[in-house]
C-alpha cells in the first residue's frame, strides 16, 4: 500500500468518524455540505476518488479544517523526547512540539534556590499561565504577594501581573502550561 493510498484511508475513516460522533446520517451531512448521500457513502467507503473541491465543503460541515482532515497520521511524532535545557537554578524539558498548533506549549521545570527570583526578576507578558507541582514547594510571586504551591497543588494566574517563579526551600518541579509568550518569556533559548 502507498503512502498515499494510506492517507487516502486515513481521510475517508476521519469524515466517518466525524459524522458519526456528531450523531449524523449521510442525509445529515449531505444538507451542510451540499453533496448526495451516494456520493458521500462512496467517499466514506473508497469506492469515490476524494476530490480537493469536495473536501472542503465536507471540511467545513464537520466544523474542522482542510488541514487536520488531510494531516498525516504518521505516528513516528507521537512520542516526544525531551532534552534537558540549563540556565543558573533552571532546568527545563520541553514536552510538546515546537510550534504547537495549539498556541500552547508544555514544560516540565526543575528550579533550585540558586534561581534568581528577586524584584528584578519578575516578568510581565501578556497572556496566561498555569503549572502544577510535581515534587517540592514552589514559591510564586505575584507583584507583592508570596504564594507557596505545594506538591499536588496548582497555580493559574494572569502573566500581566507582575510575576517569578521560584523553589521554597529546596529544589522544586513543576510542569506548566505556557502560551507562545509565557514560553518566550519563561524558557531558555535551547
Amino acid at each position: 500500500m502507498t503512502q498515499e493510498t494510506d492517507l487516502d484511508a486515513v481521510i475517508r475513516r476521519r469524515i466517518r468518524g466525524l459524522r458519526l460522533a456528531r450523531g449524523w446520517t449521510l442525509d445529515a451531512l449531505s444538507a451542510r455540505c451540499r453533496i448526495s448521500p451516494s456520493n458521500l457513502s462512496r467517499i466514506e467507503t473508497g469506492h469515490r476518488r476524494i476530490a480537493l473541491d469536495q473536501l472542503v465543503p465536507i471540511a467545513r460541515a464537520l466544523d474542522t479544517t482542510l488541514d487536520q482532515l488531510v494531516e498525516s497520521a504518521d505516528d513516528e511524532d507521537v512520542v516526544i523526547r525531551p532534552q534537558p535545557c540549563h540556565e543558573h537554578g533552571l532546568t527545563s524539558w520541553l514536552l510538546s512540539r515546537e510550534r504547537s498548533p495549539h498556541g500552547v506549549t508544555a514544560a516540565k521545570l526543575r528550579i533550585t534556590p540558586e534561581r534568581p527570583t528577586g524584584a528584578d526578576h519578575l516578568k510581565v507578558h501578556p497572556g496566561r499561565e498555569w503549572f502544577t507541582v510535581l515534587s517540592g514547594t514552589a514559591r510564586l510571586q505575584l507583584g507583592e504577594r508570596v504564594i507557596l504551591v505545594a506538591a499536588g497543588e496548582a497555580a493559574e494566574f494572569s502573566t500581566m501581573t507582575p510575576h517569578a517563579v521560584g523553589a521554597h526551600e529546596g529544589p522544586v518541579e513543576i510542569l506548566s502550561i505556557l502560551d507562545h509568550n509565557g514560553e518566550r518569556a519563561h524558557l531558555p533559548v535551547a
